[in-house]
């Protein structure tokens, strides 16, 4: 059986009275403790770690930066408390790790690195998984890359 989700918490840029732009960061917590926190990397790669939340900060005349648990409009909102079924990964040649798919008993969140900005999208049960993941993990989050051994994050 695999880790349940159990509590996404996201960063987000804030400027002036504008509406927060974002997610940049996300942290998926399971049921054991354990902390993926997924972003984007300079390069256009995505990264997939574990690091626990960090605070928020202030940007000076740029705003500032707010980091709390997700609200409803979030993908993986529809999520909290089921099972991770399995996790995909996307590799591109010249900058590694570009996308990763959760799959849940409702559907799946797709987190991708697009033009530099983490996006994420909602993907139904039923549709085909996008592209050819090159590494899978069962019940539970890999941080596994091409280039470096399969590492679990949430060993079974």
């Amino acid at each position: 059986m695999g880790h349940l989700l159990t509590e996404v918490v996201v960063s987000r840029h804030v400027y002036g009275g504008d509406d927060p732009a974002g997610p940049l960061d996300v942290w998926l917590i399971d049921d054991r403790g354990a902390t993926v926190h997924v972003t984007t990397g300079s390069d256009g790669c995505l990264i997939v770690e574990e690091s626990e939340p960090h605070t928020g900060y202030d940007m000076g005349d740029a705003g500032h930066v707010t980091v709390g648990a997700i609200d409803s409009e979030t993908p993986f909102a529809d999520h909290i408390g089921e099972s991770i079924l399995a996790v995909r990964e996307e590799h591109e040649p010249n900058t590694g790790r570009v996308a990763l798919e959760l799959s849940f008993p409702r559907g799946r969140v797709r987190c991708e690195s697009w033009a530099g900005d983490l996006r994420l999208t909602v993907r139904s049960a039923c549709d085909a998984p996008s592209g050819d993941g090159e590494q899978h993990s069962r019940a539970g989050l890999s941080t596994a890359s091409p280039y470096t051994s399969n590492t679990a994050v949430t060993g079974a």
